[in-house]
């Protein structure tokens, strides 16, 4: 048996180990310009999908669906997901369900708008 039949589907592969921190790295720096939080702290990140080729596919939301700056930020971080060292393809999947809400986003987002 080999080293790729011995890890189950439900187990990550030691390469998304070691990619999903540098994605999660540079989405951080992906903000909206009309709130100076990354989306990662405002919890606009829902999933990090990361098959057996590295390809990508971030699941994320918009803090309301009428965003005006949302292809911007789905540009931007798209961009900054595809110049992590060893992704292969990445797709942006934009949902509104859930839809987004302040709860979402972490302590330190929340105590830096205001909302603690």
């Amino acid at each position: 048996m080999s080293n790729a039949d011995q890890l189950s589907a439900d187990q990550p592969r030691p390469d998304a180990d070691l990619l999903r921190p540098k994605i999660e790295d540079a989405l951080r720096t992906v903000f909206d310009p009309e709130i100076p939080v990354n989306i990662m702290d405002l919890g606009l990140v829902y999933a990090i999908d990361i098959d057996e080729q590295n390809n990508i596919k971030v699941t994320m939301t918009l803090t309301a669906p009428a965003c005006p700056v949302a292809p911007e930020i789905l540009f931007d971080a798209e961009s900054k997901v595809r110049a992590v060292e060893g992704v292969g393809d990445v797709h942006m999947n934009l949902t509104f369900d859930p839809p987004w809400n302040k709860d979402m986003m972490t302590d330190e987002a929340r105590l830096e708008l205001g909302f603690m």
